[in-house]
């Protein structure tokens, strides 16, 4: 007799909720721990890469929480159509305004109202260029709001009411803004004391004082016929310090004169001094 099918196997039936879905619910939130949310067509997406390493460890022992707001529960009509076409015709379709105003008014609950306290963040390619001072402010606030957007983008109406501040990750164009969303979080994240454990490391990396970082060696101190800098195995720190001061600053000024120019005029430099550097 042929047994009745596995109806377990089966395709599941997933309900959608308006409530924000918190990731690592089985884990501890410290108080006052800096925390994130995230609206977004694709939660599954998160915690993604962010769950791994340093960053994922902080996340398991309650350091940050990580929150996502789908946005399809709050889709129209009997599909749930979160967009539709751009007013005044074109390609594509654009993210409903009724739709991320109900989103953003759930995101919104329990956040303080100050924007220096908990920005709210649309990822767009016409923001303003994401740097590591942007990251430094918001470590320090309680927390942030991120919009990824979709299609065309989201109606304009919605980033003027909310006052949402647009930034970009770069000069390039992606499908959507949850990959940009998790570059953001990371370099915010990492910026969160305990979350790397040697806070010095962040003061000595690329943008932390408005250079580039300088080279960095470790063992074999000979690899393939070619040496560590000696100054390194020294063991003289004042000297090593010297290295790396003039090594970052000749990167800096090769690679990314903007910088040089802008690190110069903060400390009262010309930057077209030291030719030979």
């Amino acid at each position: 007799m042929t047994p009745p099918p596995n109806r377990a196997a089966g395709r599941l039936s997933i309900s959608a909720s308006l409530k924000p879905r918190e990731l690592m619910t089985d884990t501890p939130r410290l108080k006052d721990a800096w925390s994130v949310r995230v609206l977004t067509l694709f939660p599954e997406a998160f915690p993604g890469t962010l769950g791994l390493s340093l960053t994922g460890k902080a996340l398991e022992q309650g350091i940050w929480a990580l929150e996502t707001i789908d946005l399809r529960p709050f889709g129209q009509g009997r599909h749930k159509n979160v967009d539709d076409t751009p007013a005044g015709g074109g390609a594509g379709m654009v993210l409903r305004a009724d739709v991320l105003g109900q989103a953003l008014d759930m995101a919104a609950i329990g956040t303080p109202a100050d924007r220096a306290r908990w920005p709210v963040i649309y990822l767009s390619p016409r923001g303003k260029p994401f740097d590591q001072s942007m990251a430094q402010d918001w470590a320090k606030a309680d927390g942030l709001t991120l919009l990824c957007g979709r299609f065309e983008g989201v109606d304009q109406r919605v980033i003027d009411h909310y006052a949402v501040q647009e930034v970009s990750l770069g000069d390039f164009v992606l499908t959507g803004g949850e990959i940009a969303a998790q570059a953001l979080i990371d370099a915010t994240v990492r910026l969160i004391p305990r979350v790397l454990g040697n806070h010095q490391s962040t003061q000595e990396e690329s943008f932390s004082e408005g250079l580039l970082e300088h080279p960095q060696y470790t063992k074999p101190a000979v690899w393939e016929g070619h040496d560590i800098p000696e100054v390194l195995l020294s063991g003289h720190h004042g000297q090593i310090s010297s290295w790396r001061k003039a090594m970052a600053e000749r990167l800096t000024k090769e690679r990314r004169p903007d910088l040089w120019r802008a690190y110069c005029a903060a400390h009262n430099r010309d930057p077209d001094e030291d030719q030979e550097l």
